[in-house]
């Protein structure tokens, strides 16, 4: 079959190299399939402030989620654990706060080596790398007003490829968005939510980490979706999303097939804004992405401390549809579970 190529010109990184000019500004934009460029937080030139590195790992089985995340967003920092059940479609979040950390929960350069962990009098939370794998180890006491949370989760990589951009503000030269997506990581481990245990099983269960770093403008909105899963045993996934940044050298747009990226050109997120729950569409100018969307779960949040405000709808539920990879291949979707967001951050 012909190999399908994107509408748009879109610039693929294919050289390592330092991400940040002499300058401090994006050295290249564009996509990549791995993390091909160097991080160095001494780089930035922008405020000290206005850094902000994350991980983010879900983990999602036919009837529970559980989603770890670490935040260093400089003047406050996030220690943040989310259960979601899908048979009685209900969540539960708890979280802490660190303020002015200003980099010391010295988050890795890298998605590939460096280690988080950490311990607070409420929680911890660790994030590891052993014989190529990832563990995850929580304890979280407190959790849900003393109910308690405890479990140890193993990662195991599938795809050869991730998805990987590089986005500039066209409003601040100091200010990128380091961005990569590992899809359909192959999960098993179990928590203890309460008196009851939730085991992910091996085949079943897949994880998404979103690993990002950067320097953000004060006020933004963006849209992303991420599925990960298996057709016909064989892994699948994908990632998209726009609105954030400079887009025009790439979108982060992609399908995940056995281990292999097909990279997307532009897709559209169309939603109800006054009920999230309601059903979702999602449209591309190519016609390689066509998904329905069946909300089960919103993760609603709106943090708003005047000058800061943090305004998210999470939405976990189910996709049906076709994708093509780049070959021409179509693949068909059936309330394949995953999620999708519209937040808005003015930080």
């Amino acid at each position: 079959m012909k190999r399908i190529k994107p509408n748009t010109l879109q610039h693929e990184i294919t050289q390592t190299g330092p991400l940040l000019d002499a300058q401090g500004r994006p050295a290249q934009k564009g996509w990549a399939r791995n993390l091909l460029l160097r991080y160095d937080r001494k780089a930035i030139k922008a405020s000290s402030w206005r850094i902000k590195e994350w991980d983010y790992y879900c983990i999602l089985e036919k009837d529970f989620g559980i989603a770890l995340t670490v935040a260093d967003n400089s003047y406050l920092s996030l220690i943040a654990v989310n259960v979601f059940d899908f048979i009685n479609h209900t969540e539960t979040t708890d979280m802490v706060i660190i303020p002015f950390t200003m980099g010391k929960l010295n988050m890795p350069s890298s998605s590939s080596e460096g280690d988080i962990v950490i311990g607070h009098k409420k929680v911890n939370l660790s994030f590891r790398h052993k014989d190529g794998k990832r563990q995850l180890d929580v304890d979280f006491p407190s959790f849900h007003k003393g109910k308690g949370l405890k479990g140890s989760f193993t990662l195991t990589p599938q795809n050869q490829d991730s998805m990987v951009i590089v986005t500039p503000f066209k409003d601040d030269p100091l200010a990128f968005y380091y961005n990569q997506k590992i899809n359909c990581l192959a999960a098993e481990g179990a928590f203890v939510f309460g008196e009851k245990t939730h085991a992910f099983q091996s085949g079943k269960a897949s994880a998404v980490l979103d690993w990002g770093r950067g320097v953000w403008t004060y006020k933004n909105r963006w849209y992303w979706g991420s599925a990960s899963g298996y057709i016909d045993g064989k892994p699948f996934g994908f990632n998209i999303g726009y609105g954030f940044g400079d887009t025009s050298a790439a979108s982060e747009n992609m399908l995940f097939y056995n281990g292999v990226a097909h990279k997307l050109d532009q897709v559209e997120f169309h939603m109800n804004t006054n009920d999230y729950l309601q059903p979702w569409k999602f449209t591309s100018n190519d016609g390689r992405f066509e998904l329905d969307f069946e909300p089960a779960i919103d993760r609603y949040s709106n943090t708003n401390l005047l000058l800061l405000q943090s305004k998210q709808h999470q939405v976990f539920g189910y996709f049906s549809g076709t994708v093509i990879l780049d070959d021409g291949t179509p693949l068909s979707l059936d309330r394949f579970l995953g999620f999708a967001e519209d937040v808005f951050n003015r930080w």
